[in-house]
């Protein structure tokens, strides 16, 4: 089958070997993959990853266990082993022994085809379209800060970054009720938000006011500095960039304003089906480009230029 391979000589579009099913593990014919930032960091050497690129996908299940056969389904990207003491607590996305899907021990959905435990698998509505559908995952995301940070009216929150993922966070704490300010550096973004009735603001027309809620989704190392800056003393900064670069931070204000910093990864996914179901949360308004699996190549080339959202795979 097709895929998008990164091995030491790069990323490559190849002739790859088939995925297998068992009675626990699934195969799905990808309909849709999109490429996030997390992708373009791989490229770089994050996690010093080698294998097919890819973890957000929607798709048809043809071949694994028969109750799942022909449904539509996204899956969660954590594959936990199910065994150890941090599954058992309900924690596989923090398994220690984990394989992450296209980024950590696991073929990706950059394929015609990938393999994914039937555990990680959720039916998506008839009624949400492939292009909605391929959102799960980051969207999902997004929710975790709700599950993670208590937002109310009351909490003012400013989102770093207009990239795909920042755009998702702005609407998703927006709609908990929290009064958001979006801070960006491309007009075109920004204004996706304030058709949805969301605060914008160039990042170079930023005041910096300090909030009770800063999330750090900036996809830049330098970000950082900045969300710190932006949290109010006692307040909170959730970070969502992963990223290659590492660079020396000074951590000091931390402690002097006793700032409560949360790492923010993967979510559930029934909040984000529930949002793309209900349409709660606009993401087609994301997608900027759509590119045959077969010049995956140049997918990956667009997604990694200066404004652009959503880039799509289809096999």
């Amino acid at each position: 089958m097709q895929a998008v391979l990164l091995d030491e000589h790069g990323p490559r579009v190849v002739d790859h070997r088939e995925p297998t099913a068992s009675h626990e593990i699934a195969v799905v014919r990808v309909h849709l993959a999109g490429i996030c930032n997390t992708d373009l960091e791989l490229l770089k050497g994050y996690m010093g990853f080698r294998g097919v690129l890819g973890h957000e996908f929607v798709g048809t299940v043809i071949e694994g266990p028969e109750n799942w056969r022909g449904e539509r389904v996204v899956g969660e990207i954590n594959f936990g082993c199910g065994r150890c003491s941090v599954c058992t607590q309900g924690m596989r996305r923090h398994c220690p022994n984990r394989r992450v899907l296209g980024i950590l021990d696991a073929d990706g959905a950059f394929a015609e085809r990938v393999a994914v435990p039937v555990v990680n698998l959720h039916r998506v509505a008839d009624d949400v379209p492939d292009e909605a559908a391929v959102f799960s995952e980051p969207l999902a995301a997004a929710f975790e800060i709700l599950d993670q940070v208590h937002v109310d009216v009351t909490t003012e929150c400013v989102v770093l970054g207009d990239g795909k993922l920042g755009l998702l966070v702005a609407q998703v704490l927006f709609q908990a009720g929290a009064k958001v300010l979006a801070v960006g550096k491309h007009p075109s973004k920004l204004a996706l938000l304030e058709r949805l009735g969301l605060r914008t603001v160039a990042s170079s027309d930023w005041d910096r006011s300090a909030v009770d809620l800063v999330v750090e989704a900036t996809g830049t190392a330098a970000g950082f500095q900045a969300a710190i800056a932006a949290t109010r003393p006692r307040g909170t900064l959730v970070l969502k960039s992963t990223v290659a670069e590492h660079v020396a931070h000074d951590l000091t204000p931390l402690v002097i304003h006793e700032i409560t910093v949360v790492g923010s990864r993967c979510g559930r996914f029934a909040p984000a089906l529930d949002a793309l179901k209900h349409r709660q949360v606009d993401v087609q308004s994301l997608i900027s480009h759509r590119f045959n699996l077969r010049d995956g190549l140049r997918a990956l080339e667009v997604a990694a230029s200066p404004g652009v959202l959503k880039v799509l795979l289809e096999p």
